[in-house]
């Protein structure tokens, strides 16, 4: 019985990992179309783009950052529940092994990374029962950037620059906005939201995770939340987060509202971020084999047409390149806007290699260096490590640490997304260092920068949290924090506060 079970697994985690579903692609094409040619948020979504193509193409990671998958699984009645458990546990294990998925399953007390994304709690599987003969298994894979950004309310409340929210249409609808808002670039924009009116805590942070297995074009059965859908995305752009932060046109590509009832005491709105790198993809599989019948979400005899008309990165020529070690001259002449290329060795370092540089002295030389916040996917060939998907984590997980690896160690330019913090803007002004903005889930687009790896260190704690030692060559990136104080996301956020206000009154 289910003899192909596996097999079919196995395929569903690999394609969605690795290829985007048709809805997702037709809403980035469109937040294309609408920005404004040559600004910072058409050319993070160009460079999206082209990711995107590269994934589908190489069937690498779209993201390196492969989250916590999540499977919704109904099956028919006396179906063996335990088995296929167990099989999608050992998918799971094999997709990690061969690269589709990153190493994401840690211990919370211990940090100690199981190596195969199994652990208490991890894969989600969620099964239901239903009358039909055949199994359908939906997956969504949401990443930890995007997960930070989720949100759950509790009205009546006052928000930031929106007022009071009271338990009604109106009060959800500033709730929505408020989410949106605060995700800003943290959260890959321009993303996609799923939204629960009422339940407890939990089933509504549940609840509005399901509604991401909704497509973006679909519209909602009922008519009061499709009109609240309608508004929120009539709305919502005109907050001018953009692309990443970076100001623009889109911030937004989908907004799905599902309810539940509520305790009279209790009025809670729950919101699921997901970033652009919307990775959700189901089948519907025989039920007696296990042998996949139906792909849901796409049209497996439809060509899929190549999201990028042209090259992700056109350069200008007005480029600055920057070889590491980097000076503090060169990096006092850069300025909030600028892109640069840069070549030479660089260093990753995410919130174990943080935390660690507090208490140890780094295991290399950081003077002049390059911190790159990533956790890439890599795979060992032999005694060769080799990069397979390499996008920026979110910086702000950072911000407690920033400042002081940048005085003690000297280090001159950090890479990630989404930027930082008042303490790492005055440590870049006082010890002459800049951030370095990436585009967050384009993860083949920079793997192609890392020509190669020529060392790790603290590899104890697990492939992502390592610091692993790359040579890059012109990796492109946009100073979004310079060394004169002055800061493209505070900038930002002011100003789409202030549309916010306007949304809310």
């Amino acid at each position: 019985m289910l003899s192909s079970f596996f097999d079919s697994v196995l395929s569903l985690i690999v394609k969605t990992s690795t290829d985007l579903p048709p809805d997702v692609r037709a809403a980035m094409k469109a937040a294309m179309a609408r920005e404004t040619a040559g600004t910072q948020s058409a050319q993070a979504l160009n460079i999206i783009a082209q990711n995107i193509d590269i994934a589908c193409e190489t069937e690498g990671a779209i993201c390196q950052d492969t989250g916590m998958p999540t499977f919704e699984v109904k099956t028919p009645i006396g179906a063996n529940q335990v088995l296929m458990k167990k099989q999608i546990r050992e998918a799971v294990a094999e997709a990690t092994k061969r690269g589709k998925l990153r190493p994401n399953s840690v211990d919370s007390i211990t940090g100690e990374n199981s190596g195969t994304n199994l652990g208490p709690g991890t894969p989600v599987i969620h099964f239901e029962q239903w009358e039909k003969d055949e199994i359908e298994v939906k997956l969504v894979l949401k990443g930890g950037g995007c997960e930070n950004m989720n949100a759950q309310y509790s009205l009546p409340m006052e928000l930031p620059n929106l007022g009071r929210a009271d338990r009604s249409i109106e009060g959800v609808r500033k709730c929505i906005l408020h989410a949106i808002w605060n995700a800003q670039g943290k959260g890959c924009a321009p993303g996609a939201i799923g939204v629960c009116i009422g339940g407890d805590r939990t089933a509504g942070y549940v609840n509005a995770k399901e509604q991401l297995f909704r497509t973006l074009d679909d519209v909602n059965s009922d008519p009061r939340l499709a009109e609240l859908e309608a508004s929120i995305m009539g709305e919502v752009n005109k907050l001018g987060i953009g692309a990443m932060g970076f100001g623009g046109r889109t911030s937004l590509i989908g907004c799905k509202i599902g309810t539940l009832n509520r305790l009279p005491a209790s009025f809670f709105v729950s919101v699921a971020y997901n970033c652009w790198a919307f990775r959700r993809l189901g089948v519907t599989l025989d039920g007696s084999t296990g042998a996949i019948t139906k792909w849901l979400y796409r049209d497996e005899t439809a060509p899929i047409a190549a999201m990028a008309d042209q090259s992700g990165f056109q350069r200008t020529g007005r480029e600055v390149v920057l070889r590491a070690p980097i000076t503090e001259e060169q990096v006092r002449g850069l300025k909030v806007g600028d892109i640069v290329l840069i070549s030479g060795r660089a260093y990753t370092g995410r919130d174990a290699v943080h935390h660690h540089l507090m208490q140890h002295e780094p295991p290399v030389d950081l003077r002049g260096g390059v911190l790159y916040h990533c956790g890439p996917v890599v795979k060992k060939d032999g005694d060769t490590w080799r990069v397979t998907a390499a996008g920026p984590t979110t910086s702000i997980r950072e911000e407690p640490y920033q400042h002081e690896v940048i005085k003690r160690y000297g280090v001159r330019a950090v890479i990630g997304k989404g930027g930082m913090g008042p303490k790492t803007l005055a440590a870049l002004q006082e010890h002459g260092a800049v951030y370095l903005n990436a585009i967050g889930g384009a993860a083949q687009f920079y793997a192609n920068t890392i020509k190669s790896v020529d060392g790790v260190s603290l590899l104890e704690f697990g492939t992502p949290e390592a610091m692993w030692h790359l040579q890059v060559e012109d990796f492109p990136a946009i100073v979004t924090m310079d060394a004169h104080g002055n800061s493209l996301h505070k900038d930002v956020e002011q100003e789409s506060a202030r549309e916010l206000a306007a949304l809310g009154a």
